[in-house]
């Protein structure tokens, strides 16, 4: 029994010892327009201004402008980035009124990090939105990463294999 206390003890230290910390995940610092202003004109362009670079791709970015009715007005195509600002070109807005800013962005750490940002307009422009497919706009509230009972469980099987090969080789030997 207390070979068995003792492999689960070193089992769990190891564990604990090789997890590695968490990284941290990039982080909106400013933004163009900037969140909760009021606007006469709409921006031609978005850019939103990160605390760490950015990593590119096709496909893996993404900044959306939608008004309160569901239309969009985001130009097709990928978000260009530059160091730790990506920016996208937007259409003419239409009605006056708020309009939303969502982003999902891939973190210098490899991590997706999603957000949203409001401002409104106060004079109607001149573009008329289009419809997007739901899944191509960016969900501000999800998140790609493993869930945390895949780590439990790892974590676990890991600890009782350790504990089991433990008490299986460690019989006391009689002579």
């Amino acid at each position: 029994m207390k070979r068995a206390l003792v492999a689960f003890l070193f089992a769990g230290a190891a564990v604990l010892a090789t997890a590695a910390p968490a990284a941290a995940h990039n982080a909106l610092i400013s933004s163009d327009p900037k969140d909760k202003t009021s606007l006469e004109v709409g921006p031609s362009t978005v850019t939103l201004t990160f605390d760490q670079d950015v990593q590119g791709g096709q496909g893996i970015n993404a900044i959306t402008v939608i008004d309160s009715s569901g239309g969009h007005y985001e130009v097709a195509g990928d978000p260009t980035i530059k160091d730790t600002a990506v920016s996208q070109k937007i259409d003419a807005l239409g009605k006056a009124g708020q309009y939303k800013i969502g982003y999902r962005i891939l973190s210098a750490d490899g991590h997706p990090v999603s957000g949203e940002l409001t401002f409104t307009l106060t004079k109607d422009g001149t573009g008329t939105p289009r419809q997007v497919a739901a899944e191509n706009a960016p969900d501000s509230g999800s998140s790609d990463g493993l869930p945390i009972w895949v780590w439990i469980v790892g974590a676990v099987v890991l600890l009782g294999g350790g504990v089991f090969f433990a008490l299986r080789g460690g019989g006391d030997a009689k002579a």
